[in-house]
This record gives structure tokens, sequence and C-alpha cells, in this order.
């Protein structure tokens, strides 16, 4: 086995060992996998995918597109059958159970609302298939719209309603069952940024409206991730990567994939120097600078001097000055995209070949492409992150 596979397990095992005072996790994922095909034309949609998340934790699944997010939903829901692996739901395995045996909630990025049933009936339709009785029936459409703001539209069909109201709906209609877990694939996609921004906020209203409810709420935005939930797993080529709080995969990202993906840091291959505790003394074109030196992840090798590793940047952490100023890095402007709030300069360094920084400046400053400028690193300049092997 090899060592990056011994500490994947190594992790996997722990997480699964780990003991709660309340019982059960609300999900459980064990080593889950799921393959289409057959043979040689076999793909594998999700390898080994591991995690619990806790009763009333929201975790996002964060990552590219194919990279296994959606499966691993889908997986829970019930609308894929893992090829290995079990899911279990409170401790219960449901593996192999229909969706609406589960008593999941789920909110599809399309709503998938009827469009023949008026909004009431929409969030009825749970409720019904459960044989919940009339006179409950009532006073739970109205609890489930009343917590989404849209108990005014209950006899309103959804091609009335705005894309924002339509969600809300979908919400609705999850909420309405009363479900110990909620997934969210995509709930926001296909909203316009605005649209977004107000959903956001009420998703994050939502969510402390539900301390019990656990979330599993799938996106490719980083920014809804960043503010909705606990815990962050990001994934790529379908494998979890790294998981963790959102403030630890953004201040020490344990793999430079996840340095990358999230918040789109700068990694400067630099080699490391006397390292004491959790600092390390760094080298990189012929500068030596201070940098975080975080406790490696399991399976990983300790930072030792003279090795090669990564230097992780954010760009919002880099100033741009004159090049005569001491403890400046020279670099040649490339591009200069004006975002509105900053100007995102992308810059070639002198003696870093091949390297290039990304820096946000802020507001609308006019770089000529072709200028020579002067790049100054904070202190700690960085992170350290492993060098891909």
């Amino acid at each position: 086995m090899t060592e990056a596979r011994l500490g994947r397990t190594k992790a996997a095992a722990q997480i699964l060992d780990e003991s709660t005072e309340s019982g059960p996790p609300a999900i459980t994922f064990d080593r889950v996998g799921v393959s289409y095909g057959r043979g040689r034309k076999t793909t594998a949609a999700l390898v080994d995918f591991t995690l619990r998340v806790a009763g009333g934790e929201t975790v996002a699944l964060l990552g590219p597109s194919g990279s296994g997010k959606s499966t691993a939903l889908n997986a829970l829901a019930g609308f894929v059958r893992p090829t290995s692996g079990s899911v279990r739901l409170g401790g219960r395995d449901v593996t192999n159970l229909p969706p609406a045996k589960r008593g999941i909630g789920v909110v599809l990025q399309s709503y998938a609302l009827f469009p023949h049933m008026r909004v009431s009936d929409n969030v009825a339709f749970g409720l019904k298939s459960r044989r919940v009785p009339r006179a409950e029936l009532t006073a739970r459409v109205t609890e489930a719209l009343d917590m989404v703001g849209m108990s005014a539209y209950g006899k309103r069909l959804p091609r009335e309603l705005s894309g924002g109201q339509q969600q809300r709906v979908a919400i609705a209609r999850a909420l309405a069952i009363r479900p110990g877990v909620l997934l969210l694939d995509e709930p926001l996609a296909a909203l316009d940024a605005q649209l977004r921004q107000s959903m956001l906020a009420e998703l994050q209203r939502l969510k402390e409206a539900l301390p019990d409810t656990a979330m599993l709420y799938v996106t490719h935005d980083q920014a809804e991730a960043l503010a909705l939930a606990d815990r962050i797993v990001v994934m790529n080529n379908a494998r979890l990567m790294d998981v963790d709080t959102a403030e630890n995969l953004w201040k020490r990202p344990p793999t430079s994939f996840t340095a990358a993906f999230l918040g789109g840091a700068n990694l400067i291959p630099c080699s490391v120097g006397r390292v004491i505790g959790t600092s390390a003394l760094v080298s990189f074109a012929g500068k030596t600078v201070s940098a975080e030196a975080p406790q490696p992840a399991v399976g990983k090798a300790a930072w030792a001097p003279k090795s090669e590793a990564l230097l992780c940047v954010r760009p919002h952490a880099l100033r741009i000055g004159a090049l005569k100023e001491r403890g400046a890095v020279r670099a040649t402007v490339n591009a200069a995209v004006w975002r509105g709030a900053t100007t995102r300069l992308v810059l070639a360094v002198t003696d870093l070949p091949d390297q290039l920084l990304e820096v946000d400046v802020p507001g609308h400053v006019r770089y000529d492409i072709g200028s020579d400028v002067g790049v100054h690193f904070p202190d700690p300049a960085g992170v350290l992150v492993q060098a891909a092997p």
C-alpha cells in the first residue's frame, strides 16, 4: 500500500472511529464508490468516499465539474446505487432503500416543481404521499411557506413566480416533511447574481432556524461554501481531497489542489530552511522569508531543511511597490483586469522562470503591460504546502 493510500485509509478510519456523545452521526458515507459501465469502459464517478455529518451541521461539497460531488449527494438521496461501501442515516443503513423511504428533503438546481400544481399543492406533495392527515397537512404547508417567506403565494402557479420565489417553494416542499437531513444540489446556480446573494442570505437564516437539521450542500461556488458551511469537503477526480472548517482550509490548505482551487492562491516553489515549531524560513528567487509551517496531514512527512515545498500566498496579501524599495521582488506586468473593488494583476517573476503571480490591488489602478514592478510579501509571507509528488 502506498504512503498516500495509507494516509487516506488512516484518516478514513479515524473519521469513522470517533465516538459522539449524542449517538450516531446524521449522515455517514463509509468508503462509498460509484461506477458506471463495465470492464474497460468502467468510469469511476466516486471513489472510496468517507464522510460523517453531525446533526445540525452544514457541510458543503465543493469542487470543479465532474469531481463527484453531485454523485455523492445522489448516492445519499438514493438516486444512484453505490457499487461499493455503505450509506447510513442516523445509524440506519439506507444503501439499498428507495429515495421515498429515506425521509430526506432534496432541493435541486432545476427546482422540479410541478407546473400544473399551485404552490400549496407542490409543498403538500411529500406530505400527501406520507398520508399525513388533512388537518395536520394544512398546518405544515403553512409552516413551511412561512419559513421561506412565501405564505402569501400559496394559490399561485410556478410560472407566476420569479426564479428566486420558485427556489423558495422548492425549499419549502423539502422542509414540509420535517427531514432530519436536507440535501441541496447547486440550488442557486440558475439564479442571477443579485438573486443569488438574496437567496444566500435566506439560506443563512434558514440554517439558524433549523439547528437540528443536517445539511449537505453541493456547489461549485466558493462564496456559497464559505458563507454557509461549517465544514467544506474539497473534491477532485471523483475523490475527497480535503475536509476541514472553511477557515482552516483557507488559512492552512493541506494540499496544493485545495490551495489553488479555494481562493486561487499563488503557489511558489521554494526551498525549506530552518524549521522551528510551526514556523520556517524558506528561500525563492534569491529571497529568504518566514512562512507558516503547519503540522502535515496524516501520512505526510514533516517539514525538513533543504526539502522542496510550495509557498501558498493569497493574491490580496501581496503588495505592489517600486523596484527600489527594500525587499521587493522584480516582476513584469503581463495583464491587468479591473474587477470593481480591485484590479487583478498577472505578473511574471524575473527570478522564477515560468512562474506567474496574481496580485489584487485595491481600486481601479492602471498598469502598462510590460512594465516592471516590485512585489512585496507579508510577514509571514504565506503558508507551506506539500509539493505534489
